[in-house]
């Protein structure tokens, strides 16, 4: 197996975090796009939520990531104990989440279930296949908000689709390869066809974010139905 190489230097994100809730066992953030979630082994890479949290609040700790390129809403755990509650609900699936998104062009179908399983492969790092072989299960629903036009400099119209997704598993780029599968791509998604469209050269961000995050509290048992509206 070729050994996986990490070229990816991320620009500087001038973006702040917004803390949206916070306690003595965890914080909800807005986490902006274009920044990591956790610190890169490249130096270069030092800038991340972990990185800029940690001075805020010591000790606290990841429990799940959000790509680079996306954005919204993360839960991080204040320590230890409450990390490995929060952990133990994302593994059981008891944690539901809602992204929105613009995809390229317009979706026939109002809703639906990509269910396609997703591979890595070192030789196409960081690109993820779609593979019924050795992938491992990935579901995606699908339910269309609204179909629009956005009219671009040069007076041509970009047919664009916003919809909320819904994954019911957690594979690394899962929704971003399954809008490409279904034949609609992020907007933005530089890995996966959301560039390739006329008139989506520019983009300057990937047009995912992560609206709705519902878990239950560590300590009270509450349930938590936070919810952040995508800037796009």
């Amino acid at each position: 197996m070729s050994e996986i190489i990490d070229t990816f230097i991320a620009p500087p994100c001038h973006d702040s975090i917004e803390t949206l809730y916070q306690d003595q066992h965890l914080v909800l953030i807005d986490k902006p796009s274009g920044l990591l979630s956790l610190s890169g082994k490249n130096p270069q890479n030092l800038d991340s939520v972990h990185h800029r949290l940690v001075k805020i609040f010591p000790g606290c700790t990841l429990v799940h990531r959000l790509d680079f390129g996306t954005s919204g809403l993360m839960v991080i755990a204040r320590n230890k104990v409450v990390n490995a509650a929060l952990c133990q609900q994302f593994s059981q699936r008891s944690v539901s989440k809602i992204y929105s998104a613009l995809l390229c062009g317009h979706v026939v179908a109002d809703e639906g279930l990509i269910d396609a399983p997703v591979a890595e492969d070192p030789a196409l790092f960081p690109l993820m296949s779609i593979c019924a072989v050795n992938g491992k299960p990935a579901r995606s629903r699908y339910r269309v908000v609204e179909r629009f036009e956005r009219q671009l400099p040069d007076g041509t119209f970009l047919p664009l689709t916003r919809v909320e997704l819904t994954p019911e598993t957690g594979r690394t780029h899962q929704l971003r390869i399954h809008c490409q599968q279904l034949g609609h791509p992020i907007l933005g998604c530089d890995l996966y066809g959301g560039l390739r469209l006329p008139g989506t050269e520019k983009t300057t961000r990937l047009m995912l974010h992560a609206s709705e995050l519902h878990f239950n509290h560590p300590l009270s048992g509450e349930r938590i139905e936070a919810r952040c509206e995508a800037p796009f």
